[in-house]
């Protein structure tokens, strides 16, 4: 058994971690609403449960990592009705978009990304129990989830009713039994896509995909359930209100895993407020590592505040980590390092540690290198050879790559030919170009400055 411990959302204290199945994990985690690019925000989270999962398998035998894609949703209609294009031009657009946008973070696909479009019989499905279980029913076309069947309704978020009610943007319909009562299934005009239904041409609720995804990949009852701390309620109380009742289970997940906001000047980086960074324009700044870095630089529970200052300093904090281990193999991640990690995820403590190692190897410590390599692998970093990484700052002012590495290579002719004063002006025209030379007894590096 690991020494695994997660901070549990549903019983708020840290726990150790236990599966439901010995080495068999099953972790489901909310994915994106495919209307628009993601932005700083949204990637938090991918990367930290990226972590996660890597830590997972590194325990266990056998993880099965799921998380949808929303590719029904009224944003969705809004959002092609404004671009003059279909739903399924926009939701296969944004979903390349979304992929392209995982890669060039470093996030690795989940064993299974079910779109919700491609799972309406199972959400029918579910439907038609919690109606049989009268957990739901039937007001004016619409198909409803009824809290007052659920005593339990809250105890994830922790909110009385009216807290709930208050909080949340709930419709307030007169054909509602109570104002909290969440849409399972809506009616469908011929503007808008559906399904033909036992309960009319219509589509599902937000809530009812993600339970009836996670049952047909995870099981009724599974692991760890993951997303940001603005779904814990609605989005999540409701996926146990319908899944706890259709299953008659006491639970969906055992563990409830939320990661913190990412700020702009102690503010949510969000679309609304109009503060955000797009992941896409980020990676015309930066590179997609230094961004992963800068995104587990403070405890996933926690808010990060966001700057291009601070990916500019995971840059340079990077840039340390690939001297050091220049074309060093991989070994074992040490103890001590798994064990940060398996205390909540700690990677501000990963970190520190990976920083430690730094120094160890330049104290002459010959096993460091490859150890900080074994343990940036389970963070998702370092993906690259030292050499890569220092090369691929491509096109810098008005020299191109080729060019630079043309004039790295005169460099080294004239200092073997003992012409130090050519060597010295072409380090200058480097320098003044805004690359900085790296000599070493493997050759010669350059970078950004």
């Amino acid at each position: 058994m690991s020494g695994l411990r997660l901070f549990n959302t549903l019983t708020r204290e840290k726990q150790n971690f236990t599966p439901c199945v010995s080495h068999q994990i099953g972790i489901y985690a909310c994915g994106p609403t495919v209307y628009d690019r993601i932005h700083v925000g949204n990637a938090r989270p991918l990367v930290l449960f990226d972590i996660l999962v890597k830590l997972l398998r590194y325990h266990y035998d056998k993880v099965m990592y799921v998380r949808n894609i929303t590719d029904v949703d009224d944003k969705i209609n809004q959002r092609a009705m404004e671009k003059g294009i279909t739903i399924d031009s926009l939701c296969e657009q944004t979903i390349a978009d979304f992929h392209r946008d995982c890669n060039e973070l470093n996030v690795v696909a989940p064993d299974v990304e079910p779109r919700a479009t491609q799972h309406i019989s199972e959400m029918l499905e579910m439907i038609k129990e919690l109606i049989s279980s009268g957990h739901a029913y039937e007001a004016s076309g619409h198909i409803l989830f009824s809290i007052s069947t659920m005593p339990e309704y809250g105890k994830l978020s922790g909110r009385s009713m009216d807290e709930m009610i208050a909080g949340a943007r709930v419709e307030v319909a007169p054909y509602k039994k109570d104002p909290g009562d969440f849409v399972l299934w809506k009616p469908s005009n011929t503007n808008q896509p559906g399904w033909d239904s036992p309960y009319g041409r219509g589509r599902p609720g937000w809530h009812i995909e993600c339970s009836a995804m996670a049952r047909k990949y995870l099981g009724k009852v599974f692991d760890i359930h993951a997303g940001g701390l603005d779904l814990i309620f609605p989005h999540h109380e409701n996926e146990i209100a319908q899944s706890c009742c259709a299953h008659n289970t006491k639970n969906m997940a055992q563990y409830w895993v939320h990661n913190g906001y990412v700020t702009v000047n102690g503010e949510k980086m969000s679309k609304s407020a109009g503060n955000f960074m797009a992941v896409a324009d980020a990676l015309t700044k930066h590179r997609g590592e230094a961004i992963r870095y800068a995104l587990m630089a403070a405890h996933y529970r926690a808010p990060l505040d966001y700057s291009d200052g601070q990916v500019s300093e995971s840059k340079q904090a990077l840039d340390r980590l690939y001297r050091a281990v220049g074309d060093a193999v991989a070994t074992n991640p040490p103890s001590e390092f798994i064990d940060i990690l398996d205390d909540d995820l700690n990677t501000p403590q990963a970190l520190a540690f990976l920083h430690q190692k730094v120094k160890d190897t330049n104290k002459g410590d010959k096993n460091a290198a490859g150890e900080i390599k074994a343990c940036a692998e389970l963070l998702g970093l370092l993906n690259y050879s030292s050499e890569e990484w220092f090369r691929s700052e491509a096109n810098i002012k008005d020299l191109s790559v080729s060019e630079i590495e043309q004039l790295i290579e005169d460099r080294r002719m004239a200092r073997l030919n003992k012409n130090f004063s050519v060597a010295d002006e072409i380090r200058q025209r480097l320098a003044s170009n805004g690359i900085e030379l790296l000599d070493s007894a493997n050759g010669t590096l350059w970078q950004r400055k």
